[in-house]
């Protein structure tokens, strides 16, 4: 399948997401904005008057970049981990195995539909931000960049989830028990400078911490983590995650089962 048909096949998967998302907009992106509303004003506005100040920082000033990380890390998961499954569970992903499709115009194609999600919530809890609190790009490709990165890794996770998952309570499990904990406990609400040095360290293992401490980084110009190592972290994830998905589509574990 040349390069032409490939581009072909892929933008008709983008075209697909895109128009599941839109159609559907009361359940793709109204929810994230108004769980994140509620973010600021019960975190942000009432218990962030009693804090005071982070790293120099108003606190809903401080959590803001944290918040629009953890709906754009959310939402790019959940858009690919529910459409491939979709796909397996409705049976229309054996279209896609027979046709001249290759297995990678396919991750790309789930992927990409996840990252424009991420990006388009993102954007949107951004805005409901500005009515909160004053955000100033300090490093605007970094941001950017970040929040590619990090919907590019999560698209892949939830990839993943979805070959795995045999049914709908499956594609629950990881977020419920995996992802929503690292993300409370990534420094979305405090720098881990507040912790002990032993649970610093343990902080560490957690990429979570470095994807939003790098957007943090990109906003506001402060960051418990070198930016370095979070892109390292970010392109190790996404080589590691996308040659996964690859050979579990190659190999048709869990979709020719």
């Amino acid at each position: 399948m040349n390069i032409q048909l490939n581009l072909i096949a892929v933008k008709t998967i983008i075209r697909k997401e895109m128009i599941r998302v839109l159609r559907i907009w009361v359940q793709t992106i109204v929810p994230p904005a108004i769980t994140m509303t509620l973010y600021f004003i019960i975190f942000g506005n009432l218990i962030g008057r009693r804090i005071g100040t982070m790293d120099g920082y108003d606190y809903m000033q401080y959590i803001a970049p944290g918040l629009i990380m953890m709906s754009v890390i959310t939402n790019s998961y959940a858009n690919v981990v529910s459409s491939f499954f979709g796909a397996k569970y409705s049976g229309y992903i054996e279209e896609m195995l027979v046709s001249p499709m290759s297995n990678a115009s396919i991750i790309i194609g789930h992927v990409a539909g996840g990252v424009l999600r991420g990006i388009l919530v993102g954007a949107l809890v951004t805005v409901v931000a500005l009515f909160f609190t004053r955000l100033e790009i300090t490093h605007p490709f970094i941001m950017l960049s970040v929040v590619l990165l990090s919907s590019i890794v999560f698209s892949l996770a939830g990839f993943i989830n979805a070959v795995f998952a045999k049914n709908f309570d499956d594609i629950s499990i990881v977020p419920t028990f995996i992802l929503t904990p690292l993300t409370y406990l990534g420094g979305v609400f405090y720098s881990i400078s507040l912790l002990p040095d032993f649970w610093q360290q343990v902080s560490r293992i957690n990429p979570i911490l470095y994807m939003v401490n790098a957007f943090r980084y990109g906003i506001l110009g402060t960051s418990d983590i070198n930016i370095i190592y979070a892109y390292i972290i970010l392109v190790v994830f996404i080589i590691t995650l996308f040659g996964a998905s690859f050979l579990l589509m190659k190999k048709g574990i869990g979709i020719r089962e």
